[in-house]
Parts: structure tokens; C-alpha cells; sequence
């Protein structure tokens, strides 16, 4: 299983937004630019992330786009679904009468598929912005930063 970059980046952007947002509005201008990520695929998956309710948006000129709850109750599992859809690692469908070793196999994949949910579901925005306290990252100062794009 490989993550795709728009699950990748969506995980990447929210989680810029919950170490440091401070609970603000963000402009994706200024995710992308301090995460390297196009504009127009931020905006594809903010697009995404808002129909499924994670993430909400306010116009205006302190407008942008802002957590639709506490970091502590989004978890990786939600936001990789709303982007890439389930985590599977197996089709479950075989044409014709499916082998013994396809049954086996299946099952498996089936088992495995379902510890990565579980584990992207036990993993909050609040786990990765501790992590990053943890690892000694901390916050840019605001005009570290140009965002000119």
C-alpha cells in the first residue's frame, strides 16, 4: 500500500494547521508555500476535506480555511478516507470460483488492511503536533516566511 500524495499532502496541510494555526483562520497560500505543496492540488484537497467536514472556511479579509474541530478529534484515518478512500490492501472480489491460496491470501490482506485502519484511526493531529513538540520542532516566526505566489 502506498499513500498518495494527496492523502500525503492533506495530512501534511492539516497538520500545519493545527501546530500553527492557533485555532486562526489560514490562507492555502501560506500552506503551500511552507509546505512545498502546488497550490491547486491544496485547493483540490481543501475542496475535499470540506465536503467531508474537516476542515470549514471563512471569507473575508482574515479569511482562509480553519479546523472544523479540536486537532484531538481528527484522526488520520478520517482524512485519509476523505481523500483516498478506505485503506485496502485486498480486492475481496476474484473472477470465477477464487483458489485456496487466493482465499488465504485475501483473508490476510483483509487482516492486515484492517490493523493500518485502526492504526491511522488512533492517530490524532494532536499526536502529530505533540510528536513535533517531542522532536524539538518549533514554530517559524511569521515573516519567515514569503508568500508571494
Amino acid at each position: 500500500m502506498k499513500l498518495s500524495s494527496k492523502g500525503r499532502y492533506g495530512v501534511q496541510a492539516l497538520f500545519h494547521m493545527a501546530f500553527h494555526g492557533a485555532g486562526d483562520a489560514i490562507q492555502l497560500r501560506e500552506i503551500a508555500v511552507q509546505q512545498s505543496i502546488p497550490l491547486r492540488f491544496l485547493e483540490q484537497i481543501f475542496r475535499d476535506l470540506k465536503l467531508t467536514g474537516i476542515v470549514s472556511s471563512r471569507r473575508g479579509p482574515k479569511g482562509g480555511y480553519e479546523l472544523a474541530a479540536p486537532p484531538e478529534e481528527i484522526r488520520l484515518g478520517d482524512v485519509v478516507r476523505a481523500l483516498d478512500g478506505p485503506v485496502a490492501l485486498c480486492s475481496g472480489k476474484s473472477e470465477g470460483t477464487p483458489s485456496t491460496s487466493f482465499v488465504v491470501t485475501d483473508s490476510v490482506f483483509g487482516e492486515l488492511s484492517a490493523t493500518l485502519q485502526d492504526h491511522f484511526d488512533r492517530i490524532t493531529l494532536r499526536d502529530l503536533c505533540d510528536r513535533a513538540a517531542t522532536l524539538g520542532l518549533g514554530k517559524p516566526t511569521p515573516d519567515a516566511y514569503n508568500y508571494a505566489i
